[in-house]
């Protein structure tokens, strides 16, 4: 049992970690790169960028997004789930914490920050730190802490950036010809295309979907969708979310869903954004969590 648990965690850690780079398709795809380029220019001055803009506008002023909430996993064989806690602080936490379906106790906790990321298995007493260049994946693809920090708040992003700034607004591409209740807000990079369907009356980002193509790591997408958006002051947090990554990097399709609903959104700040790991506990290599991921079945 304690096997199995230590296991669920671990996956969960790793596509977390690669989410930020990676994706899966969505039925209201954008145009391609470059069909999404070129149609940018034609597309007739501000008609997009007061739109970007409004979703831009939707990000929360508090600092503090805290809850208990139900953590669940789909992998392969597994699907499990489980109980936690999510704990962020914009600009130097993100933390997960998964208790036992049984007895109330942590069995693991994902902390990203600024500078590195910590995974801590409470049932084995193990652990890894690494920074963010030890994550080839992540240095290869200028993603860090502060991208996967924009999906996590649900949240346009700008690769190696710590925040959109106004500047940035007019790199994004809106078609505005699509059709429904919501518009795609479209960006590239490199090997990476982000797409973003936002409402189009309340602006709310409903889902975020990044592609990565590389002959290093074959190709891998993430779908990142936002649902039970309940009030923050006078903006509002999607109280469920849920990630589905795909990817060939490993020379073959491998697929994981993980998701998770916080009984209320809160804004708490009584608690330390760093975790002190004990003494007691060994330090492994982060290779070893991609290891047993690739290990699981």
């Amino acid at each position: 049992m304690r096997k199995r648990l230590n296991k669920y965690a671990l996956l969960a850690v790793v596509l977390t970690l690669t989410a930020c780079g990676a994706k899966k398709n969505i039925v209201t795809t954008p145009a391609t790169t470059g069909q999404a380029q070129s149609a940018k220019a034609t597309t007739p001055a501000g008609s997009g960028l007061a739109f970007v803009q409004q979703v831009a506008d939707q990000s929360l002023y508090q600092k503090n997004i805290t809850g208990n909430m139900t953590f669940s996993i789909q992998a392969g064989s597994v699907n499990h789930k489980l109980g936690g806690a999510l704990h962020m602080r914009r600009d130097e936490v993100i933390r997960l914490q998964v208790v036992a379906p049984i007895l109330p106790v942590e069995i693991g906790r994902i902390e990203f920050t600024p500078d590195y990321v910590l995974v801590v298995d409470r049932w084995h007493k193990e652990y890894i730190k690494a920074d963010y260049n030890q994550l080839a994946f992540l240095k290869e693809n200028g993603l860090d802490f502060y991208s996967l920090q924009s999906l996590f708040w649900n949240e346009l992003l700008m690769p190696g950036r710590q925040k959109v700034g106004e500047g940035d607004l007019g790199k994004y591409y809106v078609d505005t010809s699509v059709q429904g209740s919501t518009l795609p807000v479209s960006l590239s990079q490199g090997k990476l295309s982000f797409c973003w369907n936002a409402g189009r009356t309340d602006h709310k980002i409903h889902s975020a979907i990044v592609t990565y193509g590389g002959s290093g790591h074959g190709s891998s997408r993430l779908t990142w969708n936002y649902a039970d958006f309940q009030s923050v002051g006078v903006k509002s947090f999607p109280a469920t979310q849920s990630f589905t990554f795909t990817t060939s990097a490993t020379g073959k399709t491998q697929q994981g869903t993980i998701s998770f609903t916080l009984d209320r959104v809160g804004t708490d700040s009584r608690w330390e954004a760093r975790t002190t790991v004990s003494d007691k506990y060994k330090r492994i290599e982060a290779r070893d969590v991609f290891d047993k991921l690739l290990n699981l079945q």
